[in-house]
């Protein structure tokens, strides 16, 4: 099964788009969570407006589905700019940029999402355009090849990423901005769902947005993802709203459990306890065994289970800790009993 197709997935899908631009707030106020950054870009945004100056160029980083994209957008209407929409792997060389580039007005937002994605030629036109705002190119050929500098208007960059490690260090240090978002936290994710209920013309108790919002693993996007299958559950039931025992029924048949956890989460957990005594287990085998992608062990399902301590890292492999036993009603093992501190052989306090 594809990570796209699973419903707890922080991955945009087709289906999600539609939704995610009629439920994308516009405003700071509007906006739920992440109060830190939201407090420091609007001094940022106003110092800049002030000084009639552009925004210094802003990196969003993060899980996927946090709301990187919605917070651009945010961005350019706060500071009544244009914004401009991409991403790393469609910009494929440095025409492709620089066209992107010169039709910029005066202030604008350029939004490049999965910028890490962008290759190396076109990152290094992206040097002088953010320092100098200006476009470096060479004309003809041989002897006669002359280096040429094309202006260009003062702009914003808003790179979004989820691998901020995956940046160059020339890149990551042009920003001006960083911008790392958490989690969410249950009430914050009650608070979307509250807010995005009334927009889809749902009505929602309040219990029943808190089990949502506790088995959405975090995700402003899951969330709203699990709101539209209860809905549909709750209507093809002809009932006028979302109960808490209608949203426990529609999630349990989803396979989605109190943890936001569901069967690919299950299978992995299952495999390494069942298959390797709790570990350790090498990633490749473990990928072997549940005939998933390594790349969506370690990028998708992994870090929320390394969230939830159901799961530690150590130099010999991936390791299940008492937690995950417990959560499935299984017994303990001895040795994880007998020291709860005890750290993976390898592990340190760093």
């Amino acid at each position: 099964m594809e990570e796209k197709d699973r419903f707890i997935s922080s991955t945009k899908n087709m289906s999600d788009v539609e939704v995610e631009n009629k439920l994308r707030p516009m405003t700071f106020d509007e906006y739920v969570g992440q109060e830190k950054i939201k407090s420091n870009l609007k001094v940022y945004i106003n110092a800049a407006k002030k000084r009639k100056e552009a925004l210094d160029h802003v990196l969003l980083y993060g899980p996927p589905g946090l709301g990187k994209t919605t917070l651009s957008h945010i961005i350019a209407n706060e500071m009544g700019s244009q914004i401009k929409i991409t991403s790393g792997p469609s910009i494929e060389n440095a025409a492709d940029l620089a066209a992107i580039l010169t039709n910029l007005n005066t202030n604008d937002v350029l939004f490049i999402d999965e910028i890490h994605r962008i290759s190396k030629s076109v990152e290094e036109i992206l040097y002088p355009a953010m320092e100098d705002y200006a476009l470096d190119f060479i004309v003809g050929k041989g002897p006669s090849a002359r280096s040429m500098r094309l202006k260009i208007q003062p702009f914003t960059l808003i790179g979004a990423t989820t691998k901020a490690g995956n940046l160059s260090s020339p890149l990551r240090d042009r920003f001006g901005v960083l911008c790392r978002l958490e989690m969410y936290s249950v009430d914050e994710i009650a608070k979307i769902i509250s807010r995005s209920a009334k927009i889809l013309n749902v009505d929602i108790e309040k219990d029943a947005e808190l089990e949502i919002a506790k088995r959405s693993r975090g995700t402003p996007r899951v969330a709203n993802r699990l709101l539209k299958r209860v809905r549909d559950f709750v209507q093809v039931e002809d009932k006028s709203v979302i109960t808490l025992a209608d949203a426990k029924k529609a999630l349990n048949l989803m396979d989605i459990d109190e943890l936001g956890l569901d069967f690919v989460d299950k299978r992995i957990i299952m495999a390494m306890i069942e298959k390797f005594g709790g570990g350790p287990v090498g990633l490749e085998t473990l990928s072997a065994t549940t005939n998933e992608e390594v790349s969506t062990i370690e990028d998708v399902v992994e870090p929320y289970l390394l969230q939830l301590g159901f799961v530690v890292r150590s130099p010999r492999g991936r390791m299940v800790t008492r937690h995950a036993y417990e959560h499935f009603h299984l017994p303990v093992p001895k040795h994880l009993l007998a020291d709860e501190t005890e750290k993976p052989q390898g592990e340190s306090d760093k």
